[in-house]
């Protein structure tokens, strides 16, 4: 239950998802083909109008841009996840161009036609699926990256979400991992001299995690048990007859996107969002475990309860201690209004290397600068104001350019990132006002808190 646009219902004509190796790199060299046909009319454009096109402009034209989000969106599997990762990844650090293709990915929804679904689950369960439930719902309520999901119920009255795999998708991980890799080259928006080899090789064994549905099914039992005692949350129970490696069936539980909150009162925004914020402290400072992929479409509300239901753990993964411990020194340099220790603490986690600091210090100190700002400003930090991003992101460029900075922070600590960011993403969507600051405080040494329990004010 991932990926889907929160209210999008699947492609109702339905489309084949290309299962062989050979079919989907079939679909990787027509889009290349269509793509270099793109560039050599708009070349012939700009020339004609007395332009020097740059590669750069004559790929990531509308049409170009329009043909690579249909064609991964087609691919499904790795090809699409990946697309959708580096969307909630960056969030405002994009290009344009990027982030247009990225947003066409996360609206798109097709689902597996009957006779594909029908191979898939007699492959899974047998022939004879469908007696054993008394209504299986052949249109899905969902369809993502990865799979789809139908309602069932089965004859002893058990109310089932049933997620199903793309067939081809775990198969198909390397191959699709690396052609996205060779499309990001060729756009010119990944610098051929970065070596990305290890982030690959990491989102190549998450894929493959996320792809095992019995892990999936054993993290959300996990999760489930963590979060027993917590009242904010519910989590599915899984479904043990009817889980399998590509199938995965858990309890159906009732709920709203959670971006129907966008219209909602302040009060009811700040709440649903405090305990996302909540939960992702936990993760990163108490549990050890964390549910990496914070697309939207993995939460919902219950505007009965104000719960909040956790959808999709196939991301989940062991959070190092080392990265526990580098973000507690960055918020507390940070809270404390210590450029020079949050400089340090960054180096030292990982989040920029040593050559950016040698060759562009004052920039980012300037960053730093920023977000200590932004964190000690008097009252509850406004998500919906993102004044700030434009200083970080001109300072972030800048210094992009200069390959002496470049730098890819370890594997575990993006994938904690990638929650953080996806998670103040969201927050910037529902213009949520919270103060993190007396949510952070708890997990800070007891040196950065002043007596009166304020931190640093």
């Amino acid at each position: 239950m991932s990926d889907d646009p929160p209210g999008a219902r699947a492609d109702p004509k339905g489309l084949a998802v290309p299962s062989g190796r050979l079919s989907r790199f079939g679909h990787f060299g027509r889009l290349a083909g269509g793509v270099a046909g793109g560039m050599l009319v708009e070349g012939a454009r700009r020339l004609a109008e007395g332009e020097r096109p740059r590669l750069r402009d004559m790929l990531l034209t509308p049409g170009n841009v329009g043909r690579l989000a249909d064609r991964l969106s087609h691919l499904r599997g790795a090809a699409m996840k990946l697309g959708q990762m580096i969307s909630m990844d960056a969030g405002d650090m994009l290009p344009p161009e990027l982030t247009e293709i990225m947003a066409r990915l996360r609206q798109n929804a097709h689902r597996m036609p009957p006779q594909q679904l029908q191979q898939v689950l007699a492959a899974q369960w047998g022939k004879e699926w469908r007696t054993r439930f008394a209504h299986f719902d052949a249109t899905p309520i969902a369809a993502a990256s990865i799979g789809q999901v139908h309602r069932a119920r089965t004859r002893d009255g058990r109310d089932l979400a049933i997620k199903v795999q793309y067939p081809g998708v775990r198969d198909s991980i390397d191959s699709d991992v690396d052609n996205v890799a060779t499309l990001l080259r060729v756009s010119g928006l990944l610098p051929r001299e970065l070596d990305i080899a290890p982030l690959l090789a990491a989102a190549k064994e998450q894929l493959r995690e996320e792809t095992d549905y019995l892990r999936e099914g054993e993290q959300m039992a996990l999760f489930g048990s963590l979060l027993a005692n917590a009242p904010d949350y519910v989590v599915p129970i899984c479904d043990q007859e009817f889980t399998t490696g590509q199938v995965l069936a858990m309890s159906f539980v009732e709920g709203r996107p959670i971006e129907s909150l966008i219209d909602a009162p302040q009060e009811t925004r700040d709440a649903a969002m405090r305990s996302l914020i909540a939960l992702v402290l936990r993760e990163l400072f108490e549990f050890g475990m964390m549910q990496t992929d914070p697309n939207f479409a993995n939460y919902r509300y219950q505007p009965e309860t104000g719960r909040l239901v956790l959808l999709d753990f196939g991301a989940s993964r062991p959070v190092a201690a080392s990265t526990s411990q580098g973000y507690r020194e960055l918020l507390s340099a940070t809270i404390a209004g210590d450029r020079d220790n949050a400089r340090a603490a960054a180096l030292a986690a990982g989040f920029v290397g040593a050559g950016a600091i040698a060759h562009h210090r004052p920039r980012i100190d300037r960053m730093i600068d920023v977000v200590i700002g932004e964190m000690n400003k008097p009252g509850p930090f406004d998500f919906g104001d993102r004044g700030f991003v434009e200083v970080l992101r001109d300072q972030g460029t800048n210094i992009a350019t200069d390959q002496a900075a470049w730098h890819i922070p370890p594997a575990d600590l993006l994938f904690v990132q990638r929650k953080i960011s996806g998670t103040a993403l969201l927050a910037a969507r529902l213009r949520a006002r919270i103060d993190v600051r007396s949510m952070v405080e708890p997990y800070l040494p007891a040196d950065q808190t002043g007596s009166d329990g304020d931190l640093g004010r």
